[in-house]
């Protein structure tokens, strides 16, 4: 049966659609703003057939109203990264999360966590009967690869993006046509103090450096400062619309790069509509699994790879927590370790965790001796190079515990670094 038929033979409502989830089944969502919300809303509309079904998300940028209160008996949310909409049931105890490198999710589909459905989001199907992931290739594609069945939400407002990104319409059992926009993330406000980290973190990016950036006002900080840079190339789990104005104005070129050369390599998007136009059908963008993008051992195979990362706190030590506080997880590992590691990797590569030296405005700090009780360890310290605030960088890697911490303390907040002096000296039997 040639694609055309098989797609019309498949064609069915979001309604009838999700009868095909039974209870007990495992789900798989597309990842981010690639979520197909048309599908999700109308699976949980249709709860009351069924019983104890796992979701399996990483950023539900949806309502994701099967993981509110009343959703016990239907649904339980086995998250990959806590956000907003879930945060709640899993630190409840009713929902789960489970740690995991993101570069390693889709091992986790084919041997622990085999999933039994997969909701996915693609574009329209090209004359040769494939679809593109568009926004959200990740998770997104490997876990409809490992699903027993695939339900597809068909939107011609989901980007055509090119590399390892498509789905063929004869993988898909179900298939639901249903045009609207893409969710959007707003460009965060920038403060002052983040325009400090920014200029902070660009002064260790050269020209011709290859980029991995994370998400949020720090990353966009510090493209601000990106603007006099010449070819600067980049491989990241994720971009957003800061990128697309140095891309446009030939700062990003990718011309240097010895890996992927000529093109932008990710397996995600957040952003708004520019962004996802500026992707759409463009060559000079490469979106794949973040088993290929995440794995540190292909990522690190790009010469002077910088990664930029954010964290919730630093002990004097240096190891990182950038996922609880406390024993509440609030987001989760993502692909901080991956990248941490692949500049490791990488000929003169640098790893940065960048943060505001305080929090709750400016009457905690972040800088602490010691992790908060039940806090994780993210990132270990034997993995730190760059830590960055607004008063400097502290340089880590290969430097003794005592000159890790006062190298710390010198780019804490003023108002507590004589308390951190004194943890020092306590701990390490030492003058400051």
């Amino acid at each position: 049966m040639d694609w055309k038929s098989l797609y019309k033979e498949r064609l069915t409502t979001a309604a009838d659609a999700v009868k095909h989830i039974k209870s007990g089944d495992r789900v798989v969502i597309s990842h981010a703003v690639g979520e197909p919300t048309h599908l999700v809303d109308a699976m949980v509309e249709n709860r009351e057939a069924c019983r104890d079904v796992e979701i399996v998300h990483m950023v539900a940028m949806g309502k994701a109203a099967y993981a509110q209160s009343g959703m016990e008996p239907y649904f339980r949310h086995n998250a990959l990264f806590v956000g907003g909409s879930t945060r709640e049931t899993v630190n409840s105890g009713h929902g789960d999360f489970v740690p995991c490198y993101f570069y390693r999710v889709s091992n986790m589909f084919t041997k622990t966590l085999p999933p039994d459905v997969a909701l996915v989001h693609v574009s329209p199907p090209d004359k040769h009967g494939w679809c593109s992931c568009g926004v959200s290739v990740d998770y997104s594609k490997e876990g409809a690869e490992a699903a027993k069945i695939v339900i597809a939400q068909v939107n011609k407002h989901m980007p055509r993006t090119l590399g390892d990104t498509f789905l063929h319409v004869s993988r898909m059992h179900h298939i639901v046509e249903h045009d609207a926009p893409l969710i959007e993330l707003a460009p965060p406000k920038i403060s002052d103090v983040e325009k400090a980290i920014g200029e902070n973190c660009a002064k260790l990016i050269q020209d011709g450096d290859c980029l991995q950036l994370g998400i949020g006002a720090i990353p966009d900080a510090v493209l601000l400062f990106l603007k006099d840079k010449k070819d600067l190339g980049v491989h990241s789990e994720m971009i957003s619309d800061g990128v697309v104005e140095l891309a446009e104005a030939g700062v990003i070129t990718n011309a240097k790069k010895n890996f992927n050369k000529g093109v932008s390599i990710v397996n995600f998007l957040m952003g708004t509509q520019r962004l996802y136009d500026y992707v759409d059908d463009n060559p000079a963008v490469n979106m794949h699994p973040a088993s290929y993008v995440n794995d540190p051992c292909i990522a690190g195979q790009n010469d002077n790879l910088v990664s930029v990362n954010s964290c919730v706190q630093v002990d004097l030590l240096g190891q990182v927590c950038s996922e609880t506080v406390g024993t509440t997880q609030i987001s989760g590992v993502g692909g901080q370790v991956d990248f941490v590691r692949a500049a490791a990797i990488s000929k003169g590569g640098r790893s940065i965790i960048a943060m505001p030296s305080t929090a709750a405005k400016g009457t905690v700090s972040k800088i602490v001796p010691v992790l908060d009780e039940g806090a994780v360890v993210t990132t270990g310290r034997c993995d730190v190079q760059y830590i960055v605030t607004e008063y400097g960088i502290a340089e880590l890697m290969y430097r003794t515990v005592k000159d890790r911490a006062r190298a710390l303390i010198n780019i804490a907040h003023p108002n507590f670094r004589e308390s951190l002096k004194e943890a020092f000296e306590k701990r390490f039997k030492a003058k400051f």
